[in-house]
């Protein structure tokens, strides 16, 4: 009777490689479109039951039905799954998406990325008797305080905590706080040498 688009979408968005796969307009459609259709032609058949008390439409009805469900929950795993990698980059790229992630989603997983960035940063903020703490840091215990990192890119002036500036130059290795420079870690600026 339909094709299971919802199902195919799903699958498409779990077989990508990428942090997170464009977001598919034309599938999404593709599936309202289908529910839609099902909810028109099931209303037909639901009506000519009501009037006439036939039951010969009823199972009919009954497995359009429970499609339009099947429809709508792959949707919303779809769209869920998608915040759920969202979520996940947060915490580790931070609030602030690289452009090619920026490239893959749409307006409204923009907002709720925003949204989500400022509630964790207000919470994180409100820790700590006021003074705040950075749960992005240190998302597995450290080994020492200070580590040895290399630097991926031309990033410039770095300031340490202490007030030290430190040159961070393409290929140059530091040995910094972990702390202060696991955010840039995380971005792929500076690597972290074993």
């Amino acid at each position: 009777m339909s094709s299971d688009k919802g199902f195919e979408l799903i699958r498409e968005f779990e077989r990508s490689t990428d942090p997170i796969p464009a977001f598919n307009d034309d599938g999404v459609r593709s599936v309202l479109e289908d529910i839609s259709k099902i909810y028109q032609e099931n209303y037909a058949h639901a009506t000519t039951f009501n009037e006439t008390g036939d039951r010969k439409f009823l199972p009919l009805v009954m497995y359009r039905h429970k499609l339009i469900q099947r429809q709508k929950r792959c949707l919303l795993a779809y769209l869920a799954n998608r915040l759920f990698r969202l979520k996940a980059l947060r915490w580790h790229v931070g609030a602030i998406l690289p452009p090619e992630i920026k490239a893959c989603i749409n307006e409204p997983e923009s907002m709720w990325f925003n949204k989500y960035s400022k509630i964790l940063a207000e919470y994180m903020a409100s820790i700590h008797e006021g003074h705040g703490l950075n749960l992005m840091n240190d998302i597995k215990p450290p080994k020492s305080l200070y580590i040895e990192v290399r630097c991926l890119t031309d990033y410039g002036k770095f300031e340490l905590e202490n007030g030290e500036i430190v040159l961070l130059k393409k290929n140059s290795q530091h040995y910094l706080p972990k702390t202060q420079c696991e955010q840039l870690i995380r971005q792929g600026i500076l690597q972290h040498i074993i």
